[in-house]
């Protein structure tokens, strides 16, 4: 086999391994998807300032998020769906994030639970919620969050209603999967794949057990959050978990200044500029065409981090020149496990540190308190 020596290896072996349907819910994008292929776009428009001639010896990736320290500015995302990349998936990403000293944040719509992470993990972890209708759910998801003592909530915003993910429906994509003559030949020839999920955890929605009457089928899914997403969810709803979170609260999909300005009096911590992966607004701007913008009207009141496209570490350091604390990745994390389970989130973080290390010492940087726009041209 080819050496793995990018994402887009990683990328390119987890489409080989896994079936289109589950492929595509990671590498897709909503409507047409315009948003998705702006986020790379924008980061690869960007360009570097090459120094030469200044000791970068002793280069240090090391930094904090929210006051806890890290061993480089990366997160992993949260990722609905994980677990069916690859068996016991969000176990699995925890597990390679805990041992590169990073965050992992698991998703409200993970198929292992909250409690199946804990305690299959030693390190506190981020969990992600979203405002539901039923608020009582969301302190329920809250109250779970904190037995499991996770370290920061985090709030996504930006899902009040779901855009169309269009090629969710054409693939005939179900949770669980399920054997269909459209799907037949593509399952049966990812046996491998097949025997991890069948033999994880679970092969359903781990947190949303008891919530989902009957089949939790794609259908139903989309049936319940129709009802359970609510977009009649405004600030005071951010205050309101604000009230109710003991720890540090993070704020998900912002892309405004002037709604990052409202999360700052909502009282985040930590807000994450994102537009979804490209999987929400359809003709949005990329995340890193805003970052700045956002970066110079909160002003160092909470600590702004980035999403949206990050492939390598040169993106990264796109990112981090702009002013993001750090970055998350969610597509290339989740082709990483997809390719090779923990040890492909393992060396996915391996490829991006090195990336990053290369190329602040060729831009004559050692650490990252020195990173600034002076670094692009």
């Amino acid at each position: 086999m080819a050496p793995i020596l990018s994402i887009e290896d990683l990328r390119n072996l987890a489409r080989r391994r896994v079936p289109r349907a589950i492929f595509d819910y990671a590498d897709g994008g909503s409507y047409d998807e315009r948003t998705i292929k702006r986020n790379a776009a924008d980061l690869d428009a960007m360009t570097f300032r090459q120094r030469v001639m200044v000791d970068v010896s002793k280069i240090s990736l090391a930094t904090s998020f929210m006051g806890t320290p890290v061993s480089m500015p990366l997160a992993i995302g949260p990722v609905g769906l994980s677990g069916l990349f690859h068996g016991d998936g969000e176990i699995l990403g925890a597990r390679a994030a805990a041992a590169a000293g990073i965050p992992f944040c698991l998703s409200t719509m993970s198929i292992c639970s909250i409690e199946d992470v804990r305690a299959a993990t030693t390190q506190p972890f981020w969990f992600q919620q979203y405002l539901m209708r039923d608020r009582g759910f969301n302190q329920e998801l809250i109250d779970r969050a904190a037995a499991a003592q996770c370290s920061a909530l985090m709030l996504t915003l930006d899902l009040q209603v779901i855009g169309e993910r269009r090629r969710d429906p054409r693939n005939g994509l179900t949770i669980p999967p399920k054997l269909s003559l459209r799907n037949a030949w593509d399952v049966a020839t990812k046996p491998s794949w097949a025997l991890k999920v069948l033999f994880g955890k679970r092969r359903t929605f781990g947190n949303l057990i008891g919530r989902i009457g009957g089949s939790s089928g794609i259908n139903t899914l989309a049936e319940w959050t129709a009802t359970q997403f609510d977009a009649s969810a405004n600030w005071r709803d951010v205050e309101w978990v604000r009230s109710r979170w003991p720890g540090k609260l993070i704020l998900k999909g912002v892309l405004d200044a002037e709604d990052a300005l409202l999360g700052v009096a909502a009282g985040a911590d930590a807000i994450v500029v994102s537009n979804h992966g490209g999987r929400q607004l359809d003709g949005a701007s990329s995340s890193i065409a805003v970052l700045q913008e956002i970066v110079e009207a909160v002003a160092g009141r909470c600590e702004v981090m980035f999403d949206g496209g990050i492939r390598s570490g040169q993106d990264i350091a796109k990112a981090l020149a702009l002013g993001a604390r750090g970055a998350l990745i969610g597509k290339s994390y989740i082709f990483a496990l997809a390719a090779g389970g923990e040890a492909g989130v393992t060396k996915a973080i391996e490829i991006l540190r090195n990336e990053l290390r290369v190329t602040l010492a060729l831009t004559g940087t050692s650490n990252l308190g020195e990173v600034g726009p002076h670094i692009l041209r």
